[in-house]
């Protein structure tokens, strides 16, 4: 029998036989309060086996979501180490193009950056279901911190992506026959690549610092 879905019934009868006295009375109202009592505690029994089997299947698959995401930030470091070479490699063009607006010729520049998502469908999940009330309050703290960070990820890498693509602006409307308003567009767009791979380091610092909360996290509750 599942005890989640056990429901105790308080039902209290009238007694069957008239009341003879005060020592029946006191009796059928001590068997009243038994029964009552006895009722109270199975109902409590049967809620308890419920949260903690709540708590236990929500523990088993937020483990696995942040072990999941875990195993996937080695590519995203070296993906945004790769995007902050690329844009290094940009600056250097950009500023040879800016000395020498003529010079373009033969020169590869390339800005692109794309966002890396997380699994997050276990934690809404816990919230929704009210799973972490039911949890220790420290434990709902580690999962709380973890998934802010990967909030905070995320917001930096769309506002990367936005500066990807105002960077790349400059480049549809390009005058290459005035070399004074070329050198004026290249340093324009240098300025917004600039911005990028600001933005990049902080992607680059929150990376880190997630990968280092996933181990740590995983090494305290391995299973």
């Amino acid at each position: 029998m599942n005890l989640d879905e056990v429901a105790p019934v308080i039902d209290v009868h009238p007694p069957h036989e008239p009341i003879h006295g005060w020592r029946d009375f006191f009796l059928h109202l001590t068997t009243i309060t038994i029964g009552l009592l006895i009722a109270l505690s199975l109902e409590g029994c049967v809620e308890w086996q419920h949260h903690r089997h709540l708590v236990h299947e929500a523990e088993a698959s937020l483990h696995n979501e942040i072990q999941s995401n875990e195993s996937g930030l080695a590519g995203v470091i070296a993906d945004v180490h790769n995007q902050q070479s690329v844009l290094k490699h940009d600056v250097v063009v950009l500023d040879q193009m800016i000395k020498d607006p003529m010079s373009k010729t033969g020169q590869h520049m390339s800005v692109n950056f794309h966002l890396v998502g997380f699994d997050d469908v276990s934690w809404k999940t816990a919230q929704s279901t009210g799973a972490l009330s039911y949890m220790p309050y420290a434990r709902a703290q580690e999962y709380a911190a973890l998934y802010s960070l990967q909030d905070d990820l995320d917001v930096a890498q769309k506002q990367a992506v936005r500066d990807a693509i105002v960077s790349i602006g400059p480049f549809l409307n390009a005058d290459v026959t005035d070399p004074a308003a070329a050198s004026r567009q290249d340093q324009s767009i240098k300025e917004r690549i600039e911005v990028l791979q600001g933005q990049l380091v902080l992607v680059e610092s929150l990376v880190t610092g997630l990968d280092t909360e996933y181990k740590k996290f995983l090494a305290v509750h391995p299973h």
